[in-house]
Parts: C-alpha cells; structure tokens; sequence
C-alpha cells in the first residue's frame, strides 16, 4: 500500500482542534516540594505538637515552645526528605517517548511530533511505528504488538475499521489511519488517570491514628483529674496549665511517624542494593502484612515471550524434524513476528540448514496462512504454515485425526499451527506446531517460598480457563479457577479477565480485610498497581506501570518479592519494639508525672525535663531502626489491643520503679530540685533499659543488638549522667547515687525480663 493519497486537516483546523483537546501528552502530576513538606506537618501527631506550640506561645513559656518546635521540624523535615529520595529515585509518569508522526496536513504528508497530533487527524503506519495515538484504520491491515498495554504476549491483526491504541507498535504492514482521540482521553491517557485516583489507605496512618486514640484517652483522663484537683486545691490556672500541656506532650508518640520513615528509608536503601526501588516508603510496612499476591500471568509468572513447546507428525512414520522444517520455511524473519521468530529459533537450536526457497507470502489474516515456494527434486513445492482448520482443508492427503491432537495442544495453553508441504495440487498435512509462553525459572520456586511464608499467591490472566488451569498446575497454585463474573469469590486463578476487572479484583480483596500484593508490567495494570497495598512492578514493565507500581524489580525474575516480604518483616519487628517501648514509657511517664501531683500535690518532674526526655529517650530509640531482628514467619498485622495490653502490663511494673526512685530521694532527704534530678535520670534509665527488654520477644539476651542501639545506649546514658553531676539544666546529683540507681535499674530490668516473656506469649504479641 502507497501512501500517496492525502486528504486530511489544514492547518487551521488542525490549529483550531489542538486549542480545543489541547496537546497529545499525558500530563503527569507535579506537586511543589514545598506544599509536599507542608503536608508532613498535616496529621494527628503534628496537629498535637503544634496546638501545645501555640499554647506555650500564649503563656509565655518560650524554653518548652522552642522545644516543641524543634520536635516539629525534626519530625517533618525527616519524613521529607525521605520521601522525596525515594520519589526522585523514580520520575512518575515520566514523559513519553519523542514519538514522530506521519501526517497528512494542507493535502502534503509531513512528519510532525506526536504532540501535535488532533482527533480527526491522517495518519500513516508502517513496520517498527509506535501508536501515536488511539486511531481507526481506514485503508490496510497492520499486526498490532499491544503488550505495552494488555501485558498479552501474542501481537493482534487489525484491519479497516479496527482501532489502534496509543503506545501499541506496529509489527507487520502498514495502514492508513484517522486519529479519534489523544491525550488523556486515549486508552493511554485514561488509564493514567484511573493510576492517579486510584490508592489504598496506608495501614501506618491507621495505626498511628489508633496509638494516640489510646494515649489522648489516658492523657484526658489524667488532665481532667488533675484541673479538678486544682480547683478543689484552688492551684492556680497559670501553673496548671503549663503542666497539663507538658504532660499532653509526653503522651504524644512525636517520634512514631520520623521512626517508621526512617526505619523504612534504611530498608528501602538496602532493598536497591538487592535489585528493588521502592518508590512509596509505605510498601515496605505493607510487604509485612501482605496476605495475597494477585500475579499477572504474562510477563509476571511467564516470559512474555513464544518458544516452540510442542511438534506433533502425522505422517507414518512420524517425522518431526520434517514439520519444523516446513514450518521454518513458511516463516521469515523480516516479518518480524513472533511466531515466524519462535519457529525459525527453534529450528536454528537443531543446526540444521533449511532448503532454498523460490518465494514467500507472510501471514495473511484474510487466509490465515503463510506460505514459501522451494525446489524438491527438481519439483516445484509449496510450504505452508497456519490455522490447522485451514491448512486441513486444502490438503487432500495426511493429518489423521488432527482436530482431537489440536485440543491436546490447546489444553497446554498453547498456540497451534498446521504444516503442510508438496506440490500445489497435492498438499499433505504434515503434522502441528504449538508454540507457547514459557514459564519464568524462577517462578515455581517463588510461589512455593511465598506459600510456606503463608502468602496466597492468586493468577490473574485474560487467558481461557482450560490454559489457565495447565499453567496453574505447572506453578502448583492451589484454589478453584474462575471467571470474570465471579471476581467476589475466593478463587486461586481468576481467568478470561479483562484488563480493567484487575482494579476491581484488588478492590475485592482489600473489602475481605486482605493485604494485597499485585504484580504486572503492563500499562493496563497500572490501577491495579496502585490500588494494591504492594504493587510491583516487573523489570520488563512499561514506564506507567513503574510509575504507579511502589516497588520496582530492577532485575529479572521475581526473587526481589521474597525480599521486599522478608525486609518488611523485619522492619515490622523493629517497628513493633518501637511501639511497644513508646506505649510502655507514656504509660509510665503520663502517670507518674499525673498520679504523682494528685498524690503529691507537687511537681515530680520539671517540666522542662519532660520534654528533655523526649530528646533523651525517644530520639535515641530511633536507633531502632537498624537493629538486628529475624524476619516473621508468617504475615505481620499490628493488634493495637493485644500491644496495648502487653504495654500496660510492663508500664505498671515500670511505674512501681519509679515511685521506688522517688520514695528513695524522699528517704535521702533531698531536696524537691535534687529529687526532680533523680526522677528525671530514673525515666531516662528504664526508659534505655526497657528497649533492650522489649526488643526480644524471648529473653533479653536472646540476640546481640545492633550497634548504633547500643552506641547511642552509652552515649545517652553518659550525658544525662554528666549532666545531673554538673547540675546543667536540673539539681546537682552526687555520682554514687547516680551509678546506684543504674545498677539498680540493670537488676529490674532483669527481674522484668522474667515477667515479659509469659506475658507477651499469652497475649500472642510476636
């Protein structure tokens, strides 16, 4: 086909319709990286730290104001840069490829970027062209490579009147086509949109919205307590105040979220060394708690690639040498299809020459046959290769009982050809060809892995059942196979899915209370990508499904998902410590600092020595972070009632050690600052010494802990230490009552030691 004729837009009209639909180019969010800041100072924990901030402000307590806004910046300024590592790492929605366009403008063919490109607009295809937007051909037949967008291996014939999609490459022949939509309203574009609304809750901020549920509860409940004792004391309100907001203060986890960030920018840094980027930080936690893998099957679980996978010869004897020879010569490889490259591979494996042809006719969809011409014996020959039903009918002699062999085939999941062979009014039915999409090397290994770590590992293909039930065999999936209507039920393959029931398949998932996993590589995967708690994103996987997927493997095969789980875990662990030693201390601080003025009538604690322990305790166990931990055995799911009644349990124990430290100052006689000093150094060493006894789920010294924890243990406890000998910012302490009451806290933390163990078991806190 020429493309000589031309009647498409003028200039103007071209001009008028691009300001009317705009550019040919998917727009990809950008957000300023000043609003994305702003955002980290959004949200329960900091709405807390900022109103006791503005309150500090108000009463003039300038030292504490000052602290409460270094915590803020602290906090929010780590979570960002953190964040914007990781998204650096990756350009979203990265801009599409410079693509040129044949298009005919002012009765000329011209190239023009795609870009320009209007609904309306004449275009020309030819071999190796990508799609330049969502066309309808008018004039010729072009084979269509749509696995950009389907993830389908297999190219597909278009013809007069067969749409085109944005981003497929033309395989085979050329065509002339309308353009009918661009931009965002493509295939391309709308599914790009679908990515950026799509989204799962992060589980983190659930968690964190539930741990200061319970401690602004506890904290109420003590303030509410401590104004009625004020007023039945007639204390007044400017002393009070001040008070009630440090104590608000202590209650809240200020450094949970900068914790969780940093722990998971440590594993996310470590994860790209093994060949994973993680593009959303939050994927890491929810590799912990994944349930199920839905995994695309094309390119996910299979190489998205043919490969010869079977030959069966009719003839007597059977000759199989003989039909790939024959098929070998019905194909070229200038066609550049994947079935003539697939034959013509297979054949060169067996070293073998093929004869000379006299000629060739590539596929025809209209035939659905190939054909070559040779010279056997001296005889003219034609080799042909194509739909078994077609090659069958214009043989007269061979192929047997062929249709029952093609069903064998087919229940493979396999593609099958017939061959026939001989002079042209005598053709023989050779034999078949089958030719499949192999499964990955790996992939059998990782659904077995994924299974004893008790993840469910779900298919999800587009192919028939029957196929989809050989390749689920092959991988060992268990579960029924099911399909498309019945997307609600708990199947193990889900088959003849369409491209756009993978999102709602995930949505379905997640309304069971399941932590989904979603492997894939096309740009028809991308919403279920990021709809998914996990979505990863195939090395081979196209630009949007990388850009909506929150982990990308950067290296064949898939053995970076066992990873990305075993890694979570691991952060799970670190972060389940972090926790449970925050809910202890706020526990034991909030009611020492509450029950010991209602008891006391007195401050046991100054209140710029709150928020010193916030400093000395908090901070230091976000060392926690790279501790050494052993990865779960099965999925991680926080239970805050089970981690709040653990904590509550230890922080009774702990609050009993503390009241012994100030009844031991009451007993030295000393004065009300030196006992606030010896209070403060008591928090400050059982807050140390209760890390080490709750990041062991067995006894304490059951593991070595890691060296930044221990590190920042001694340097901590050396400086306030230091720092109660100097009198800097608190009453001088003498060193003998400062290094007895380490060396009594290192004896209690040994006795606790023997009452965690029972209690973290019965409470099945692991």
């Amino acid at each position: 086909m020429a493309a000589h004729c031309c009647s498409g837009l003028s200039g103007e009209e071209a001009q008028a319709l691009l300001s009317q639909y705009g550019p040919n180019v998917v727009e990809k969010p950008r957000q300023h990286p000043f609003y994305t800041l702003l955002l980290r100072f959004w949200a329960p924990v900091p709405w807390m730290l900022e109103l006791a901030l503005v309150l500090e402000m108000i009463l003039g307590k300038w030292p504490e104001g000052i602290i409460i806004g270094l915590l803020l910046l602290f906090n929010g300024m780590l979570g960002f840069s953190q964040e914007r590592r990781a998204q650096v790492a990756l350009e979203l929605l990265r801009e599409r490829l410079h693509i040129q366009s044949r298009v005919c403008r002012d009765g000329q063919w011209t190239t023009l970027p795609a870009a320009s490109l209007v609904p309306g607009d004449l275009v020309y295809l030819r071999m190796g062209d990508i799609a330049p937007a969502d066309l309808r051909i008018l004039d010729g037949q072009v084979l269509v490579d749509e696995s950009a967008l389907t993830g389908e291996s297999l190219p597909a014939e278009r013809e007069v009147g067969g749409t085109v999609y944005s981003a497929s490459i033309i395989r085979r022949g050329e065509a002339a086509a309308h353009v009918v939509a661009t931009g965002g309203r493509s295939y391309f574009g709308r599914t790009a949109e679908l990515v950026r609304t799509a989204g799962a809750k992060s589980h983190l901020e659930i968690l964190v919205l539930s741990i200061v549920r319970y401690l602004v509860a506890m904290d109420g409940i003590l303030v509410a307590a401590i104004l009625a004792s004020a007023v039945w004391t007639a204390t007044p309100l400017e002393e009070i105040l001040p008070f009630a907001l440090i104590l608000l203060v202590a209650s809240v986890p200020v450094a949970l979220p900068a914790t969780f960030t940093l722990a998971t920018a440590m594993a996310s840094m470590h994860l790209t060394r093994q060949g994973v980027l993680v593009t959303r930080l939050a994927a890491i936690e929810e590799a912990a708690a994944m349930t199920d893998l839905c995994s695309d099957k094309t390119g996910t679980l299979t190489q998205n690639r043919l490969e010869l996978s079977g030959i069966r010869s009719l003839t007597d004897p059977p000759d199989e040498a003989h039909v790939l020879a024959v098929a070998g010569l019905a194909s070229d490889v200038a066609t550049q299809d994947p079935i003539d490259l697939a034959i013509l591979k297979a054949w060169a494996d067996r070293a073998s020459p093929l004869p000379e042809r006299t000629g060739f006719v590539p596929f025809d969809p209209a035939t659905k046959r190939s054909e070559a011409g040779f010279s056997c014996n001296g005889e003219s020959w034609k080799a042909m290769k194509g739909a078994p039903g077609v090659i069958a009918g214009l043989c007269l002699t061979g192929g047997g009982s062929w249709e029952k062999e093609v069903e064998n085939l087919a229940a493979t999941g396999a593609r099958v050809l017939g061959v026939a062979a001989g002079p042209a009014d005598g053709l023989k039915f050779l034999g078949l060809v089958a030719l499949a999409d192999p499964l990955r090397e790996d992939a059998v290994d990782l659904v077995r892995r994924l299974d004893s770590m008790g993840i469910q590992v779900r298919m999800v293909t587009g192919d028939a059942p029957a196929t989809a039930s050989h390749v689920a065999a092959a991988l060992g999936l268990q579960g029924q196979i099911c399909g498309r209507d019945v997307l609600q039920e708990d199947c193990g393959v889900y088959a003849g899915v369409f491209p756009e029931d993978k999102f709602h398949l995930v949505q379905n998932l997640q309304k069971r209370g399941l932590v989904v996993g979603m492997t894939g590589d096309g740009v028809n995967d991308a919403p279920a990508l990021r709809q998914a708690e996990m979505g990863v994103a195939v090395q081979n996987a196209t630009d949007v499904a990388k850009a909506a997927a929150s982990l990308v493997l950067m290296q064949p095969g898939l053995q970076g998902i066992v990873t990305a789980v075993e890694t979570g875990r691991r952060v799970y662990q670190r972060m389940l410590t972090y926790t449970l030693n925050k809910i202890v201390k706020v526990f034991q601080v909030a009611l020492f600092l509450g029950l010991g003025f209602l008891f006391f009538h007195r401050f046991v604690v100054s209140p710029i020595q709150v928020l010193l322990l916030l400093f000395a305790n908090d901070f230091v166990t976000m060392s926690l972070a790279g501790d050494h931990v052993r990865s779960s055995p099965r999925p991680d799911r926080w239970d805050i009632r089970a981690l709040v009644g653990a904590s509550l349990v230890v922080a009774i124990a702990w609050l009993l050690y503390i009241f012994l430290v100030y009844a031991a100052g009451q007993l030295m006689l000393l004065a009300p600052v030196a006992s606030q000093s010896l209070d403060f150094l008591g928090l400050v060493f059982s807050g140390l010494a209760n890390v080490f006894l709750v990041r062991e789920r067995g006894h304490l010294w059951a593991s070595r802990p890691g060296r930044f924890l221990v590190l920042a243990t001694v340097v901590d406890v050396v400086t306030v230490s230091l720092m109660a000998w100097s009198g800097w910012l608190m009453a001088r302490l003498p060193m003998t009552a400062i290094l007895g009451l380490l060396l009594a806290t290192l004896l209690y933390t040994l006795f606790l030691d023997l009452i965690k163990v029972p209690v973290l078991r019965y409470l099945k806190v692991a």
